[in-house]
């Protein structure tokens, strides 16, 4: 964008246009956008080369959305949960990043893929709304959010290409319907609604096979957070990825809830019993199964009764050793 030291805003903020915001970065500040990095590294990388530089860069993971409450009823609407550990390669770069965002007060949106590249375009995102808002003096609507979203998304191919991909998750609370709706994309920007829950990143297979077996309809805001809560747990049980709550260092997944209330973030302390119940219950759980693997290894029942023999403090003489004597 050409600088004007006169004093006066330059041209492109006084002349009438569209109403997205990066509309008006394509047309006046191209270079502000995240898919212009793809420009800036000039072309693309040799084969292989794109991989192991995407390893150079910290990857979040993992992302979980679930709907609760009955349509339409007060306590309808959807949470989102994300871990809080970034990996580059095989190490941790970071214990503590936070994966899950407001979009705007009826939305919120949680990254997976390249840490920072994805932090970037959500900000564009919530620039975008903020940016659609004050022009119209109406709030988009959920649909339109997804969309606007799935735009931005497409224009990163480029670096989706090189490895560098973004793969969000988008939740909110639709007005219109009064409940929660969930859409997850994928890195050409294809836009998707799903039912009831979803799960992105690398551990969301394990918390998708979680979410199938907790989710029910109806679920109350509180059983809700406990469920996203777990099943962020069975991701971190078997992907190295992505970190569970750690009690050590009191590092909490970062949960909200979207309601006709708005966006909500879940106290550090309310997430910090939910963890130390699930914890509780799965201790019960793994002594149970450990007693029982015991009486399996060393099963009494249904053996004969001991024959009756002499007092235990007396010596019992058919016990010889191999010469004859008795032990």
């Amino acid at each position: 964008m050409t600088m004007d030291f006169s004093g006066r805003l330059p041209h492109a903020f006084t002349t009438p246009g569209s109403s997205s915001f990066v509309e008006f970065l394509a047309s006046h500040a191209p270079d502000l956008l995240p898919s212009a990095r793809a420009a800036a590294a000039g072309s693309a990388p040799a084969a292989g080369h794109g991989a192991a530089g995407a390893q150079l860069a910290p990857h979040a993971t993992t992302i979980v959305a679930l709907t609760f409450g009955d349509p339409g009823s007060p306590g309808a609407g959807v949470v989102m949960a994300g871990d809080r550990r970034a990996t580059m390669g095989s190490m941790i770069a970071n214990r503590e990043i936070e994966k899950v965002f407001p979009a705007d007060e009826f939305s919120a949106v949680g990254i997976a893929g390249t840490a920072g590249i994805a932090v970037e375009l959500v900000r564009l995102f919530q620039l975008e709304l903020e940016h659609y808002e004050k022009i119209e003096g109406a709030l988009l609507s959920l649909d339109g959010k997804a969309n606007r979203l799935s735009t931005m998304i497409r224009a990163n191919l480029g670096l989706a290409m090189q490895g560098l991909a973004v793969v969000p998750l988008f939740a909110g609370y639709d007005l219109d319907r009064g409940l929660g709706r969930i859409f997850s994309y994928d890195v050409t920007g294809g836009r998707y609604e799903e039912r009831d829950h979803h799960s992105v990143g690398s551990g969301s297979v394990f918390a998708r096979g979680s979410l199938k077996k907790r989710w029910h309809p109806g679920l109350d805001p509180a059983d809700a957070v406990h469920v996203a809560v777990e099943a962020l747990y069975d991701a971190a049980d078997d992907d190295s990825a992505t970190g569970g709550p750690d009690a050590v260092r009191q590092i909490w997944p970062v949960v909200v809830t979207v309601t006709a209330e708005g966006y909500r973030r879940v106290p550090d302390d309310e997430l910090a019993a939910v963890a130390a119940r699930i914890v509780a219950e799965r201790t019960e759980a793994a002594d149970g199964n450990r007693a029982a693997r015991v009486r399996i290894a060393r099963p009494t029942a249904g053996l004969a009764p001991e024959p009756p023999g002499l007092p235990a403090d007396q010596p019992d003489p058919t016990d010889r050793n191999e010469g004859g004597d008795a032990r």
